[in-house]
């Protein structure tokens, strides 16, 4: 039922005026507990312009990018002994051809990328190799591998970071899962304050954890040299073989589990492709600056690993899965007491070279559990890089390529937070758990990536005559073919010995991001099709029907109705929802009083709703007249506190929330700011008379009334 009152009087002014302050743009003294806590956490704001002052030197991206592909020293070893264990101690003879057949596959791979990162400098890396050479859905394909391969980089380096933790510290022993969502919380706040501020930070202990362990190594391998090498705590332990191994293998049994062994052992070659990835961080030349890093984590991380696995065999480690310790046994064939505790592959290398030392075995297994914690770093640099250039061919949300107060892709960096912490808590931590789904998802790139650069150089060929250049091209198209008959031969390897032990789990991931990548992609395709302007986009409503909300008759109701008459619409009138019949009669009386000439709807509602008569009464109004759109203004209160908007515009959002779906109705939010919004001006207030940092180098200084102005010397 509609009640209809028509009186007629003039427009009240439009509201109070701001504080002299405030007209003065003079600059604020308080500032936002919200404010001071993001700036103390990331730190000032940095200028688009500054983005150049975030690039790295080779000495910083090193760290940053590399130490993903070093800490893999850290667990890839001892993933190979698990292996080998399943046959028995007897088995680790073959540790070291093992090692050897990782360290040509790092190779080959690194020299591939290489290449890569002369021909697409631009960041895109695997992803815009595979999209620009092998089509769009091999790139998708090649996204949905790397974004996947990310989070679990962060899981498996984390929880792995976690486990050095506990042996140094015994405290953590039953709590690795819950320290290792606190390092991801640590780390991702890091990498908000932006890629140079992270770098830096991370760029001491990973060089404290390459010269520790280049330290530790070289020593060993000086023992050895000398004939006084020491055993590790295990070597007096024996190892049962697993169930169905026992005895002399079948030539296809032995095939297997050496297989098994070479496809955990390649989980070093993780991280390499993040390089190619973060091209765009270094500094210029940038190309060259990425590939003389690649060198260098080559010739380390094959050193270091090579010398683990050569110094575990020569010292006796005994390693077997942490879940099945039953099968140590003590020397009268016995097992271990329930309460033994297993210490990694690198702990016991450092525990019997420094016995007599104790700094030295700290010193290692503290930077060791530090790089595994920066390997993610490798991630959180790379995921959002990743992530806007997906975002920029419409296959993310945009959200994703939007830069932070300190130029950092923030979004990503906290979306890949979330996905790791949810994976570390699903698999407690357990790297051994993790690890079988790791290193799939970044095959597959390394294949899709070799393969298109192969079909990158096969193409220029045909263009190119200068023989120099023609030169350099088939010798880089000669070491991606040899990059992917290893990578190649890798992935199915990977793919016939773990799809069972979970790799499976990371190839139905990959294909939820390539289904929802594609559905982005189709909805955004589909977003731009009906946005396209035509011609019909000129035609003019035939006329405006504008409703004002009026729920009580004050001063927000007032500048609402003053506003609506300057646009002057072809009809104009209040609405107002009556739910009890004395306030309705006292809002007919004081509408009346006032002579506001407008007329007043009375919209009955019988079941005290709110926002379902107007939104009934506003599509009457449009299906009677088609053509015509309906004109809603909503006063809104303007607050200053977080807690009053609690308090206050709850009807207004409900409301804009169901009229946005509405066809040919037009939402107005006329906004009234009561006194405590002047917070929220002078906190915006003082923040645009804070001096920027290098505002003073580039003689640009703020004066007291906040306004930027150009210091000429």
């Amino acid at each position: 039922m509609i009640t209809t009152c028509t009186l007629h009087t003039v427009s009240q002014p439009f509201g109070r005026r701001w504080p002299a302050a405030a007209r003065q743009g003079l600059a604020f003294p308080l500032v936002g507990v919200g404010d001071v806590s993001k700036r103390i956490l990331l730190g000032q704001r940095l200028r688009s312009s500054q983005l150049g002052e975030t690039l790295l030197p080779k000495k910083v991206a090193f760290p940053v990018f590399a130490s993903d592909a070093l800490s893999s020293v850290a667990y890839a070893p001892d993933e190979v002994f698990i292996m080998l264990s399943i046959a028995g101690a007897s088995a680790y003879t073959f540790s070291w051809k093992i090692g050897i057949a990782v360290a040509l596959v790092m190779a080959a791979v690194i020299a591939s990328y290489r290449q890569t990162v002369h021909a697409y400098p631009s960041g895109g890396g695997d992803y815009e190799v595979a999209t620009e050479n092998l089509g769009r859905t091999a790139g998708v394909t090649v996204a949905s591998a790397l974004l996947v391969d990310y989070v679990l980089t962060v899981a498996v380096s984390i929880s792995s970071g976690a486990q050095y933790a506990a042996a140094a510290i015994p405290f953590l022993h039953d709590h690795e899962a819950t320290f290792a969502i606190g390092l991801v919380v640590l780390l991702a706040a890091m990498n908000l304050r932006g890629i140079r501020e992270s770098g830096t930070f991370f760029a001491i202990p990973t060089y404290l954890f390459i010269g520790a362990m280049l330290s530790m190594c070289g020593y060993g391998m000086l023992l050895l040299l000398l004939g006084q090498l020491p055993e590790v705590e295990s070597a007096s332990l024996q190892i049962e073989a697993a169930p169905g191994y026992e005895g002399e293998l079948t030539t296809l049994a032995l095939m297997f589990m050496l297989a098994r062994a070479f496809s955990s052992g390649c989980a070093a070659l993780t991280g390499v492709e993040a390089i190619s990835n973060g091209v765009p961080a270094f500094r210029k030349p940038k190309s060259r600056n990425a590939a003389t890093t690649l060198l260098l984590l080559a010739l380390v991380a094959i050193a270091m690993m090579m010398s683990v696995i050569t110094l575990a065999r020569q010292m006796g480690l005994r390693y077997v899965d942490p879940h099945e310790l039953d099968r140590l046994l003590n020397a009268d064939g016995t097992p271990v007491a329930a309460s033994y505790n297993q210490d990694t592959v690198i702990a016991q290398i450092a525990q019997a070279l420094f016995s007599g030392f104790p700094p030295g075995y700290y010193l290692v297994v503290v930077v060791t559990g530090v790089i595994l914690v920066l390997a993610a770093n490798t991630a959180f640099n790379g995921f959002p890089v990743l992530g806007s250039i997906l975002a920029e061919d419409g296959l993310a949300p945009r959200a994703l390529a939007s830069r932070g107060d300190r130029l950092a892709y923030s979004n990503g960096i906290v979306f890949l937070a979330v996905m790791a912490i949810a994976l570390i808590w699903a698999f407690d931590a357990q790297v051994t758990r993790l690890i079988q789904l790791y290193i799939v998802g970044v095959f597959v790139s390394f294949n899709l990536s070799q393969l298109g650069m192969i079909r990158h150089w096969t193409r220029h060929l045909r263009t190119v005559k200068d023989a120099n250049a023609r030169r350099h091209m088939q010798r880089s198209r000669l070491i991606n073919a040899i990059g992917l008959s290893f990578t190649s031969v890798v992935l199915v390897v990977v793919l016939v010995t773990k799809f069972l032990a979970g790799a499976w789990i990371a190839i139905l991931a990959m294909g939820i991001f390539f289904v929802i990548m594609q559905a982005i992609s189709k909805h955004y395709r589909n977003v731009s099709l009906e946005l396209a302007a035509d011609e019909d986009d000129k035609v003019l409503p035939t006329r405006v029907h504008a409703i004002v909300l009026v729920g009580k008759l004050h001063k927000p109701t007032l500048r609402a109705l003053a506003f609506a008459k300057a646009s002057r619409p072809n009809v104009l009138e209040g609405v107002y929802v009556s739910v009890d019949g004395a306030a309705t009669s006292r809002m007919l009386s004081e509408w009346d009083e006032r002579n506001l000439g407008v007329p007043l709807k009375v919209l009955h509602s019988p079941y005290r709703e709110i926002v379902r008569p107007i939104v009934d009464y506003a599509q009457e109004i449009r299906a009677a007249n088609p053509r015509g759109v309906v004109a809603v203004y909503i006063p809104e209160y303007v607050v200053g506190r977080w807690w009053e908007q609690l308090l206050h515009n709850q009807t207004a959002l409900r409301l804009k929330g169901r009229l946005l779906f509405a066809p040919g109705v037009m939402v107005i939010s006329v906004p009234y700011q009561l006194r405590s919004s002047a917070i929220a001006r002078e906190r915006a207030g003082r923040e645009d008379a804070r001096s920027r940092p290098g505002d003073l180098r580039r003689g640009n200084v703020v004066d007291r009334t906040g306004s930027d102005r150009q210091v000429h010397r």
